[in-house]
């Protein structure tokens, strides 16, 4: 049985919003396993106890490149929330998603090898760290080359979306980008929703449903009924439109005579876990140190 730590319940309860008890527990029966007690937890808590993607803690800025049908999107990650409004950091997030649009580097790699001003982007992204004194990295991107259009939306420096779209509506491509980044879908339709999105949440759903005590033939139909309630939650054409929820992205479209073809959200930070401090054993630390000396 692994040992549950005060930090792993912090954890826990940082990504669920759950009751210290409860993350507990839920930690406790699953043996540690972080992702196996988030589970646990959405199974007993509902959806509401599945908060990762809005308390993500790492810094950093979502920059975007467009130039005709070439477009980038890129992120660019740093240590502290103050270096995300430095000038020098985000003329580098800015250079990097110009380079990416117009060189197409296979990976961050190839990009960091990439001359600017007679130097690599990587000794250009070095020389800013010895000059800040905060590391930086640069995390992922995404380009596109395409004869259709691209439009790009950036929410603050955290939230950014390019859609690749086709349509004689300038301004429906900028309304879907936004809508993408107000409700985050993870697909075009319910049939691009990466399979082990949707057996995460039927898991989930299987347990809960089991839990009803009802017969194996009602609870399947539960089980399908709520699976394919999430489907329309995460797929941007069945989405309720932000600007008129009384039709769907996909109805709007149909309206506009525009077809989205792709698109691609990025949110600073999404899926990295920053390093929690434990305050009171670094003042104990310093306190023991003060004593010895």
């Amino acid at each position: 049985m692994a040992a549950i730590t005060a930090a792993m319940v912090g954890e826990l309860r940082a990504k669920t919003d759950a009751p210290m008890m409860e993350c507990k527990k839920a930690l406790t029966e699953a043996d540690g396993d972080l992702v196996r007690a988030e589970e646990i937890l959405r199974v007993k808590l509902g959806s509401k106890a599945s908060k990762a993607a809005s308390r993500v803690t790492a810094e950093g800025v979502v920059t975007a490149f467009i130039s005709g049908g070439v477009g980038a999107l890129v992120e660019v990650n740093c240590e502290t929330d103050f270096v995300t409004k430095n000038d020098d950091f985000i003329a580098l997030a800015n250079t990097v998603a110009k380079l990416v649009a117009e060189k197409n580097p296979a990976d961050v790699a190839a990009l960091s090898a990439l001359p600017v001003d007679g130097k690599t982007l990587e000794e250009v992204r070095a020389a800013l760290v010895g000059k800040i004194g905060e590391n930086m990295s640069i995390r992922r991107f995404k380009r596109y080359e395409t004869g259709s259009k691209l439009v790009s939306y950036l929410h603050g420096t955290r939230i950014g979306v390019i859609v690749e779209f086709d349509g004689a509506d300038e301004q429906v491509g900028k309304d879907v980008a936004m809508h993408i980044a107000a409700m985050k879908p993870v697909a075009l339709s319910s049939k691009d929703v990466p399979a082990d999105l949707i057996e995460k949440e039927r898991s989930i759903a299987t347990q809960k449903a089991a839990e009803s005590g009802k017969p194996a033939d009602i609870v399947a139909k539960m089980v399908e009924g709520t699976v394919q309630k999430y489907l329309k939650e995460v797929s941007l054409f069945d989405q309720p439109f932000v600007k008129n929820d009384k039709q769907t992205v996909e109805q709007m479209l149909k309206a506009a005579n525009t077809t989205v073809k792709a698109f691609t959200m990025f949110v600073v930070g999404e899926g990295i876990e920053k390093k929690q401090d434990d305050f009171a054993a670094e003042v104990a630390a310093q306190v023991a140190a003060a004593k010895q000396a």
